[in-house]
């Protein structure tokens, strides 16, 4: 094989040299929503109550990388960078761990790991209800991600995967419900609406395909 060959193959497998730089840049961007707790915490400044701003941050930041998860895919298409694809793992891991950050800050610094308590608050409040499904959906997604999995499970783990556009589903309906009490509907309305439009592309997407199969 020539040199040229052996270079275009080794950017084949390793993708634009930008990748990793990018790569490194994004993950310490992702930890920002992290270090900011650390940094209210260590200072004071979560408020009067503590539990209830960690947990909707936490919250919030999960939504917010599930979005963007679900973003990639659409952008890839529209740009035609598909580098872009190998970001999504990354990205949806940072989604799984704020998510459990999310849920760790309810089953211990909220009910103090009382199963009696969280039982009875699955079953009188749906918002948590709603949330619960969407954090154990998301579970199997986490584990099933790394690149051995994928080889492994073959077409069965992108069927698996599709599970993300339930969960963020789910995820909205949670935030609706959660902020209705104090009837504060702005950012469920902003995400909904970003959740929809993302949603709608991959329905317009797979109806396009399947009109060109037919």
């Amino acid at each position: 094989m020539s040199s040229a060959s052996q270079i275009k193959s080794t950017r084949v497998a390793t993708g634009p040299r930008w990748i990793v730089p990018v790569k490194v840049a994004v993950f310490i961007a992702m930890l920002f929503p992290l270090a900011r707790l650390i940094f209210l915490g260590a200072n004071g400044g979560l408020g009067a109550n503590p539990i209830e701003f960690i947990t909707r941050s936490t919250g919030l930041w999960t939504l917010v990388y599930l979005c963007v998860t679900l973003a990639i895919t659409p952008v890839r298409r529209l740009t035609g960078v598909t580098a872009l694809a190998r970001f999504r793992r990354m990205i949806g891991l940072f989604a799984f761990f704020f998510a459990v950050l999310h849920f760790t800050t309810y089953i211990w610094f909220d009910k103090w790991f009382d199963v009696a308590e969280m039982v009875k608050d699955i079953g009188k409040r749906p918002f948590i209800t709603v949330g619960f499904t969407a954090f154990v959906l998301l579970i199997p997604l986490a584990v099933t991600s790394p690149k051995a999995m994928v080889r492994k499970l073959g077409r069965r783990w992108q069927t698996l995967h599709r599970a993300i556009y339930l969960i963020a589903a789910l995820a909205i309906l949670h935030f609706w419900w959660m902020k209705a009490g104090k009837h504060d509907f702005e950012l469920p309305k902003i995400y909904g609406s970003i959740v929809i439009v993302l949603l709608g592309w991959r329905v317009v997407a797979w109806l396009r395909g399947r009109t060109r199969r037919a």
